[in-house]
């Protein structure tokens, strides 16, 4: 039985898919789990996986056809089947900005246009000036490009340059969430030696992020309006503790989810960390790596950064921002002393939380830092 290959939706508000790429070809023999096309979509570039073992076949959208989700871009099909009829009068995938028809007043580009004139004086002055004589409009006779073409041209502005759609994306959900929900913020410093300690014990494998993963995820189970969501009138427990880490990536920021933190172990928590860390940055992320966020870490300490406050992501409730860890003098026992400092800044949604569940929250998170109950 035929098996569709549909746009996947990410989110509610998500209304289209790009295909980057094709990994597999028409009539390749496909195996489940198996990846079989790159798209980029509003919020990261990911990877397609077969759902079922078959032949790729009734291939609908080329590299660079933006999709609405939903719409089934090919099919798994048994050997020697064919996809179903309705795969070939489906309407066509819609077409990339470069792909709309010029309108007929459009400027002709001086790549179209080898006719056009320049005057051996404007093609010096260009040279000179670093002009791409293709973008300057000739006044000249004509149309001619003169020396004060160049000129005028160099003085211009250099255009924008065009935001990448997790860029765009990432303006677009900071704005919304910094203009609609009521952030407050925390701060707490805290002594970092058990942090440190717990590191060395488990060996350079276990990164800071991994051991604060370990015990916020604990920590949210106490607490669970910190692990709640708003639905935009009304509060959403939810079931399970999965803690999205901010990961760097080009253009933007992908929140990749461990799931279930709480009852994974350190061991599995660094080794899922490692690998959507490396995904990630490679392009290759699949929808369930960026779904069902609840609560979000975002470490820039390796960055040098001492302390900062983080944008909440919508629907979460709050995001936890890390520093890096300092020496600094401090009072101990009444007397000066040298101690490892880390500052961590608690960004909440006071729809979702008060100023006391937060700080509740954050204290314990603390105070299991400080004294190191890592399990």
């Amino acid at each position: 039985m035929a098996v569709s290959i549909v746009m996947p939706a990410l989110e509610m508000a998500q209304e289209t898919g790009k295909i980057i790429s094709w990994l597999k070809k028409e009539g390749d023999s496909i195996a489940k789990g198996e990846a079989l096309a790159e798209i980029e979509t509003d919020k990261v570039v990911l990877e397609i996986e077969a759902t079922a073992d078959g032949v790729l076949a009734g291939v609908k959208a080329a590299a660079g056809d933006v999709v609405p989700v939903g719409q089934t871009i090919a099919w798994i099909v048994a050997p020697g089947e064919q996809p179903p009829v309705e795969a070939a009068s489906a309407a066509p995938a819609a077409r990339t900005m470069t792909e709309q028809p010029r309108p007929a007043s459009a400027p002709v580009s001086r790549q179209e246009a080898p006719e056009a004139r320049v005057s051996p004086k404007a093609r010096r002055m260009a040279k000179e000036l670093g002009v791409d004589l293709t973008k300057v409009q000739g006044t000249g006779p004509g149309g001619t490009i003169s020396g004060e073409d160049v000129e005028a041209a160099a003085k211009l502005p250099p255009a924008p340059a065009a935001l990448s759609s997790i860029a765009r994306l990432m303006a677009e959900r900071t704005t919304q969430s910094w203009t609609t929900a009521p952030h407050f913020f925390l701060v707490r410093e805290i002594d970092a030696s058990g942090l440190l300690t717990a590191r060395e014990k488990h060996g350079k494998a276990i990164t800071h992020t991994d051991l604060l993963v370990a015990l916020v995820a604990r920590a949210l189970v106490k607490h669970p309006k910190m692990n709640a969501s708003w639905t935009g009138s009304a509060i959403r427990l939810n079931p399970n503790v999965n803690v999205s880490i901010a990961i760097a990536v080009k253009d933007g920021v992908v929140g990749a989810v461990i799931p279930n933190a709480d009852t994974a172990s350190l061991a599995d928590i660094s080794a899922k960390r490692q690998d959507l860390a490396e995904r990630a940055r490679a392009g290759r992320l699949h929808p369930p790596d960026v779904t069902g966020g609840t609560f979000t870490i975002s470490n820039l300490g390796m960055f040098g950064v001492d302390a900062f406050s983080a944008i909440i992501t919508p629907p979460q409730a709050a995001v936890l921002a890390v520093g890096r860890i300092a020496d600094r003098v401090v009072p101990v026992n009444g007397q000066p002393a040298i101690r490892p400092i880390l500052t961590m800044t608690l960004s909440s949604d006071h729809r979702v939380v008060d100023g006391a569940q937060a700080a509740a929250f954050l204290k314990d998170v603390a105070e299991a830092l400080i004294s190191a109950q890592l399990l």
